[in-house]
């Protein structure tokens, strides 16, 4: 059983006695030749930088042995290197199985009730009233697609990194696509929704998260959008009489949700509902990731980020307080 404090909360200068996950694990030459290991280490929190010197303890029993997915008793203290946080290790051993720990308890999951997220998801699924896209919903959503489907992170890194962070990505968009179909009665509703639940479907495929968050082969190969464009063809295909526009329509959906060519999308937005699902995306993930660098970049006392590349910019934390009333959730 993990019990220690978040490497997030470790300041500078500040003792580790840790047990961390490897998720990178690389050896390399220094300028005069010699031999040390380049790493990444991280628990729940964040992930930080570190490097195994030939001459701290443990070296030479682990160099060969080390691989990702390792966890590792770590006793250093927290540096810094070009305003990044980076972990100076004294001395490295394997966890033991007497140790009780497990690379889950390293990896970061969703905050939401898995069940209640279920639930919602399902009861929204049965709404559909469309027939063809009934069927063919039922169809993709399988028991086993739908198990992968709620375990999955969203992402590795920038918005909603974490375990079922998919599914409460998704359960986000499904939200404000309804909202705007309340405004814009001209907006195809079903045809939305089910764009919207499908929209990152090929994530299943794409990413794993055992035992850390890494792209897959096919992952990297083919990527989530043309997977899930793939497999949403092929179950149209199994149904007799899927009409031809709706089809299109909907795989248009999954292939232009990144919104522009340079940001991986085949095609470009060209529907009201590929408007709507593509801002949908944007403002459920950026508000994740704003929201997440806020809780793990800035310490107490603090008001902003150092500058974050993904976002191009800092992040400011105002502290204004909600009011109680304004800050009950819709998930209350």
């Amino acid at each position: 059983m993990l019990n220690q404090s978040e490497l997030s909360s470790i300041s500078k200068g500040e003792s580790i006695d840790h047990f961390l996950l490897v998720k990178k694990c690389e050896t390399r030459l220094t300028k005069n030749g010699k031999e040390f290991i380049s790493l990444e280490l991280g628990d729940k929190s964040i992930s930080c930088a570190s490097n195994l010197w030939d001459d701290v303890s443990g070296f030479k029993s682990i160099k060969s042995s080390l691989v990702v997915g390792d966890i590792v008793k770590i006793s250093g203290s927290m540096d810094e290197y070009q305003g990044n946080p980076q972990i100076k290790i004294d001395s490295l051993r394997l966890a033991k199985q007497s140790d009780d720990v497990t690379p889950k308890d390293f990896l970061p999951k969703s905050l939401r009730d898995l069940k209640v997220m279920k639930k919602e998801f399902t009861s929204r699924l049965v709404k559909i009233s469309t027939p063809e896209l009934s069927s063919l919903m039922k169809n993709i959503f399988t028991e086993e697609r739908f198990e992968k489907y709620t375990s999955v992170p969203a992402g590795k890194m920038w918005h909603h990194g974490y375990i079922s962070g998919l599914i409460e990505h998704t359960l986000e968009i499904v939200r404000i696509c309804d909202l705007m179909c309340d405004i814009h009665p001209q907006i195809n509703r079903d045809l939305l929704v089910c764009g919207a639940m499908l929209h990152d479907f090929g994530k299943i495929e794409e990413l794993t998260f055992e035992p850390v968050f890494e792209y897959t082969d096919k992952g990297k190969l083919l990527g989530h959008i043309v997977i899930a464009a793939m497999i949403v063809n092929d179950e149209i295909n199994k149904l007799s009489n899927f009409p031809e526009n709706l089809k299109n329509n909907l795989l248009h959906l999954i292939l232009s949700h990144q919104g522009k060519l340079e940001y991986a999308s085949p095609v470009v937005p060209k529907t009201l509902e590929a408007i709507t699902l593509y801002q949908a995306d944007e403002l459920s993930a950026k508000v994740n990731a704003y929201k997440n660098v806020m809780l793990n970049e800035i310490k107490p006392g603090m008001q902003w980020t150092k500058f974050i590349s993904l976002a191009g910019t800092d992040i400011h934390n105002h502290g204004i307080e909600n009011s109680t009333t304004e800050n009950k959730t819709l998930f209350d």
